[in-house]
């Protein structure tokens, strides 16, 4: 420990990992010094620690689905691989039965404890059509828990319904919504929106449906998708506005910092950015979450859809307490045709184990459902 204690005292970033330690939290500033340190690894020592101190050597996962409803999409987001305009040949919207189906193999063959619900900004879909299926899953798999719809779906749906997003919010939770998934944050300034996604609502927009879901006793993920074309400034703007809500509302459940994916998309494309952003920035960014929103955030998730199960069990140990999910019926990330999207209750339990972690399956709501 004495060696560590020296390194700590020789970092540019020492003070901040101290401060750290003994529970101070870094601010803006503090930030944004640890996203332009190279001292990854003193920064993943000090994060893994301050894991370990709330969960010991412990990690979760959840047994769940995505459910990828629809491709149809107006908002043509240029980091997107997977939306069809309307009334493209491979433009998709599923039916109730279908949405059933799926759930129904979910839960006979994974008892999936989450269906993560996301798909395109579709004008042709009411708010009948999602009530409708979050009444069915709640009535029919009532031990599934919807996590469901980004804050520019919520916007879209308010607009093809020429209603406010907080009255789309309290009818979709009173049809059976339970959570909020973070997608739509990106990057939460308004001059990185404007260069990826244009037509999305923007970073205020994303903020404000957030407290209003809040105010309604739903809880949410706050996401951050990094490695395109912010700067360490719009990162740490980005952790500044996730804390600022996180102190007034409490909301937050979990963070998950994901790398874009550039195959098969616009930005890809036009040369705006050629490849990922890597495992070394992964880490980084784990360790950063960690230190940054301890005592606000409890769980940081591992990430491993963009990066793989081998980054993800490093993420273990660099901040992350939660693998995420088997994510079983991806279809979002696997159009850039990156790696496979898919993981097994077993595989994702094999890999938690492969470190010297005990293995915490839990529910939507990070509860324990058992241990392996």
């Amino acid at each position: 420990m004495s060696q560590l204690t020296e390194q700590i005292h020789a970092s540019d970033i020492g003070d901040i990992l101290e401060n750290s330690l003994n529970g101070y939290s870094p601010n803006q500033d503090d930030c944004l010094r640890l996203l332009r340190s190279d001292d990854t690894f003193l920064m993943g020592i000090t994060a893994g620690h301050l894991t370990r101190k709330k969960f010991g050597n412990k990690a979760s996962f959840v047994n769940n689905i995505i459910l990828n409803y629809t491709n149809v999409c107006i908002t043509d987001c240029k980091f997107c691989a997977f939306y069809r305009p309307p009334e493209h040949d491979e433009s998709y919207t599923l039916t109730l039965d279908e949405i059933e189906a799926r759930v129904k193999t979910g839960w006979d063959m994974f008892k999936i404890r989450q269906v993560l619900i996301q798909g395109g900004h579709n004008p042709d879909l009411g708010i009948e059509y999602y009530e409708d299926s979050f009444r069915m899953i709640r009535t029919k798999f009532p031990q599934v828990g919807v996590h469901g719809l980004s804050t520019s779906e919520i916007d879209m749906i308010s607009k093809v319904e020429k209603t406010s997003t907080k009255e789309v919010l309290s009818r979709l939770k009173d049809a059976g919504l339970q959570s909020v998934p973070g997608a739509g944050a990106e990057i939460l300034t308004d001059s990185v929106k404007e260069i990826i996604s244009p037509k999305k609502i923007k970073s205020d927009e994303w903020l404000r449906i957030m407290n209003e879901a809040f105010s309604l006793g739903l809880q949410a993920s706050a996401t951050m998708m990094y490695g395109h074309v912010e700067s360490d400034n719009d990162i740490a703007e980005h952790f500044s506005k996730i804390i600022e809500l996180q102190k007034k509302t409490n909301g937050f459940m979990a963070f998950i910092p994901w790398s874009f994916e550039p195959n098969n998309t616009l930005m890809q494309n036009n040369g705006t950015v050629t490849y990922g952003a890597g495992g070394i920035q992964l880490l980084k960014m784990i360790a950063i979450s960690r230190i940054v929103l301890d005592g606000l955030i409890d769980h940081i998730q591992s990430s491993w859809l963009t990066n793989g199960v081998g980054m993800a069990q490093l993420a273990l140990q660099y901040g992350a307490d939660d693998f995420g999910g088997t994510l079983i019926g991806e279809e979002v990330v696997s159009c850039t045709g990156s790696r496979s999207t898919e993981l097994t209750d077993k595989r994702i339990i094999d890999s938690i184990k492969q470190i010297g972690y005990s293995v915490e399956e839990r529910d939507n709501f990070y509860n324990p459902v058992c241990a392996h």
